[in-house]
C-alpha cells in the first residue's frame, strides 16, 4: 500500500492517507518540496502539521538546510533500556517510585541545583559520558561552548544545571513492561533551553538572507552550502544535537540508580540503551549523492538500528529494529502524532477524561497534563502498521509509570 506520492508532487512519498493528512500540513510538504535545494520528503505515518514543515517528515536536501525543519527542540529523542526486573519484583503501589523519579530529576521548568556531579553514577554512564577509559568527563564537551553563537554565551551556567533534566510538554520517563512483564525504562527530551535559543536566533538569521525574501513560508528559509551562515548553524546545531544525547543520557543513569537502589534485594541489572534522535540533521546518502537529510519528528531506520516509538500516556510504545528501506530515507515514525492541538485537546476532553484514559498507570491526572491525554493523538498501532516496511517490532510496552513535567 505503501509508500505513494502526495497528489502534484512527486518527490513527496508517503506512508499516510493524503486524505486523512490536515490541509494546512499537506500544504507545509508542498513547499518545502517545491524548494530548489530540495531533492525529496518522506512522510511518516504519524505527520502532522508543524512550524514551517511537518512533524513526521524527511528532508533530503542538496547543500541546503532549513533550521525550521528541524524545530526548536534540536537533537529531542528517545533513551530506553531494558532491566533485569519483572512485573513481581515493582510494588503494588507505584507512588513511591514516580515520587523518586520526581526527586531526581527536575521536571517541567525546574532545572538542578548544581550541575550533576557524575562521579556517583560511574558504571551507569554511556559512552557518550566519558573518557576512553570509562571516566566521568564532560570537560571537551562544555570546551565548546565558547564557540557557540555570542547570543547564548550567557546561557553557559543554566546549560550545565539543566543538563539531566526533562522539560514539559509531550517530554516524558516512564516505568513500562512487555509482553514479558519484563521491566523498561524509557525517556523522552530534547536540548532544553540552550536549543531552543540556538534554534530561535538562527532562524531569525535565515529569514533576513536575500535568497529566502521570496519563500511562500518565512519558515522554510534556508542556509546554503559554503557560507558563514551554514558554518555557524552547522556548528551549534551539532552541539545542541550532542547535549540533547547527554541530557537524555544523564537521566538515564539517575534513573537506573534509583532502580540499582531500590531492587538493591534484586541484584537489578540492565541491558546496552537504545538511543536514537528525532528532530536533527545529519549528513547521508540520497540516491547515492550526499545530502543534509533532516528528520523532523522521525528515527533513524536504517538495516539494525534499534529505535523506541512511543505512543501516548495510557497506550502502549514499541521498541522496534531498522529494515534499511531506501525508499523512506531510511527513517521511521517517531511516536503516535497527534490528530489535535494542544488547544483543542483542553477544550474537548476533561479530567475525567483523562483518568478514564490513563487507568492503570500512575501518572499526574490534573489540568497540566490534559493536553496530553491519549485521545489527543493517533491510534500507535494503526502508526506501526504502516510502516511495517520500515522497521520489525522487537519488543510491545505498556507503561505503568509516567513521569511528566
Amino acid at each position: 500500500m505503501f509508500p505513494v506520492a502526495l497528489t502534484g508532487a512527486p518527490n513527496v512519498q508517503l506512508w499516510a492517507n493524503e486524505h486523512e493528512i490536515e490541509p494546512a500540513a499537506v500544504q507545509q510538504l508542498r513547499n518545502i518540496a517545491a524548494l530548489s535545494w530540495t531533492h525529496g520528503v518522506r512522510v511518516m505515518p504519524d505527520v502532522h502539521l508543524g512550524k514551517g514543515a511537518t512533524v513526521g517528515s524527511v528532508i533530503a536536501m542538496k547543500d541546503a538546510v532549513a533550521p525550521a525543519a528541524v524545530g526548536v527542540d534540536i537533537g529531542c529523542g528517545m533513551e530506553g533500556v531494558l532491566t533485569s526486573l519483572t512485573a513481581d519484583d515493582l510494588p503494588d503501589d507505584l507512588g513511591g517510585l514516580r515520587r523518586s523519579i520526581e526527586d531526581a530529576i527536575p521536571v517541567g521548568f525546574r532545572s538542578h541545583k548544581q550541575a550533576v556531579d557524575l562521579r556517583p553514577l560511574e558504571g551507569l554512564l554511556p559512552r557518550v559520558l566519558t573518557d576512553q577509559w570509562g571516566k566521568p568527563d564532560l570537560r571537551p564537551f562544555w570546551a565548546r561552548f565558547e564557540t557557540l553563537t555570542d547570543y547564548v554565551q550567557k546561557l553557559h551556567g543554566r546549560s550545565h544545571v539543566q543538563l539531566g533534566t526533562l522539560g514539559s510538554g509531550n517530554h516524558f520517563i516512564e516505568i513500562c513492561l512487555d509482553t514479558e512483564d519484563r521491566v523498561w525504562l524509557m525517556l523522552h527530551s530534547g536540548s532544553r533551553n540552550i536549543g531552543n535559543e540556538l534554534a530561535k536566533v538562527h532562524m531569525e538569521t535565515a529569514r533576513k538572507l536575500p535568497h529566502n525574501q521570496d519563500l511562500p513560508d518565512r519558515d522554510l528559509a534556508v542556509f546554503l552550502a559554503g557560507t558563514p551562515e551554514m558554518a555557524a548553524y552547522r556548528n551549534d546545531l551539532m552541539w545542541a544535537q550532542e547535549y540533547a544525547a547527554r541530557n537524555r543520557a544523564v537521566m538515564l543513569a539517575l534513573l537506573m540508580r534509583i532502580f540499582a537502589e531500590k531492587f538493591a534485594a534484586a541484584d537489578v541489572t540492565f541491558d546496552d540503551p537504545i538511543s536514537c534522535h528525532h528532530n536533527y540533521v545529519a549528513e547521508e546518502l540520497v540516491d547515492g549523492v550526499p545530502m543534509l537529510v533532516t528528520r523532523k519528528g522521525a528515527i533513524r531506520a536504517g538495516a539494525g538500528d534499534m529505535g523506541l516509538i512511543p505512543g501516548s500516556m495510557g497506550t502502549r510504545s514499541y521498541v522496534v529494529r531498522g529494515l534499511g528501506n531506501e525508499e523512506s530515507y531510511q527513517s521511521a515514525s517517531h511516536g503516535a502524532g497527534r490528530v489535535m492541538s494542544r488547544t483543542k485537546a483542553k477544550k474537548t476532553f476533561t479530567i475525567a477524561d483523562l483518568v478514564a484514559q490513563t487507568a492503570g498507570v500512575e501518572s499526574r491526572k490534573d489540568a497540566g497534563v490534559l493536553d496530553e491525554i491519549p485521545g489527543a493523538y493517533k491510534d500507535i498501532d494503526k502508526v506501526i502498521e504502516a510502516q511495517r516496511d520500515l522497521v520489525e517490532v522487537v519488543a510491545t510496552l505498556r507503561q505503568v509509570v509516567c513521569v511528566k513535567g
